[in-house]
């Protein structure tokens, strides 16, 4: 008899939501106890990984292709999913739950049509009732189908993807935190569309400190020396450069009541706050070589995700710049020169279209939905192996 036992096969499908992928479950094939769990998730994505390729996974080395989804019928009025996002740290044995991904959400109902969770009709779209546990809220996906199937594939392009794909549009319902959410308090947790966030070893830095989507700290890029037409080469080589955007995002989530001292958020909290930062709109080469021109943009936007300039942009990242841009005195209102319901902003691999529906009311401002249109599809299905103990 073999002292290394056998693999364990775990149902699973392997999809692509946005510009993100990630393994997807529901929970019943997954073990209960949340240690066990993330230890088989850990071994799933191939992490920790002191080589950082996840070579011995299902990952693919960056934080957009880190991730784990779990899917489940919801009990909540209304819903009809629940909705749980892991991102997976690449050299650490830590899957963060903080926080939401805004692209794998265009997934999130393709994936339970797919599994049998949600009634649908033959053909049309399926208005897919999502509830987003990691953060509280309520999402909308509009998912096309034809003949009692997902259509997966059509001709909408989403910069950051090379092929196109079928239109799935996401309203993001209420996605500012209220006074009564769990975490970082209200939609601006200190109170103010802009802060002077004292930073040790960077400085003072002005801030949106912002709870929209998920957690997000929103700087301009000529505080920084930049000019936000940098693209991930011109970020991710820069260690010092890199050591500022973590010291702001750590010392900002502290002074968003995220974490009591940085070195919880270094360690533990990586997945959010995200760090973002702006410029006013200006021509750049995207990373497959397009032209982006300044008159096509309303801002230049780059975000950063686990420590490194994101491909694109995060999901939950435009939802947050759209709330911003619909708000006054917000570092990006401030860069726009006014308010826009809607805006294009400039991403490393091209552009992306988001609108907000924002309202000002007697306890302060209020967003009342995000709208924006991504793409997901089924990329393989089956099951997923992991060697036993």
């Amino acid at each position: 008899m073999s002292k290394w036992g056998r693999q364990i096969k775990i149902p699973a499908i392997y999809m692509r939501g946005g510009t993100s992928k990630g393994v997807f479950f529901v929970p019943d094939d997954l073990p209960a106890d949340p240690t066990e769990r993330d230890g088989v998730l850990l071994r799933i994505i191939g992490s920790p990984d002191p080589y950082g390729q996840q070579i011995d996974g299902m990952g693919g080395a960056t934080s957009s292709t880190s991730k784990v989804v779990i899917i489940s019928k919801s009990n909540r009025p209304g819903c009809d999913v629940d909705y749980l996002f892991g991102q997976v740290a690449i050299g650490q044995p830590l899957v963060d739950w903080s926080g939401n991904c805004g692209n794998l959400t265009a997934a999130v109902g393709p994936f339970a049509i797919h599994r049998g969770l949600v009634d649908t009709p033959r053909d049309g779209v399926a208005a897919i009732n999502i509830w987003q546990a990691n953060i509280g809220k309520k999402i909308i996906a509009h998912v096309p189908m034809k003949d009692g199937e997902v259509q997966e594939l059509g001709d909408f392009e989403l910069d950051g993807v090379t092929f196109p794909a079928a239109e799935i549009k996401l309203e993001f319902l209420d996605p500012g935190a209220g006074d009564g959410d769990e975490e970082g308090g209200a939609m601006f947790p200190t109170g103010n569309p802009i802060d002077v966030l004292p930073v040790p070893g960077v400085g003072e830095v002005e801030v949106t400190l912002m709870n929209a989507g998920n957690p997000a700290i929103f700087v301009s890029a000529s505080s920084l020396g930049l000019t936000g037409t940098e693209l991930q080469q011109d970020i991710n080589g820069n260690a010092e450069l890199l050591a500022r955007f973590e010291a702001i995002r750590a010392h900002g989530a502290v002074a968003m009541g995220l974490a009591d001292n940085v070195e919880y958020v270094m360690t533990k909290r990586q997945h959010t706050p995200k760090i973002a930062f702006f410029g006013e709109p200006a021509s750049y080469t995207a990373s497959d070589g397009k032209e982006v021109r300044a008159e096509g943009i309303d801002i230049l936007a780059r975000i950063l995700s686990m420590g490194k300039l994101h491909h694109a942009m995060t999901g939950t990242g435009a939802v947050a710049i759209a709330a911003a841009a619909a708000i006054p005195g917000t570092i990006v209102s401030k860069i726009l020169g006014d308010t826009k319901s809607a805006l294009c902003f400039g991403h490393p691999s091209g552009t992306l279209t988001a609108g907000a529906d924002a309202a000002q009311e007697e306890t302060g401002w209020i967003v009342k939905k995000v709208v924006m249109s991504r793409s997901a599809r089924r990329l393989m299905e089956g099951s997923v192996l992991i060697p036993s103990k």
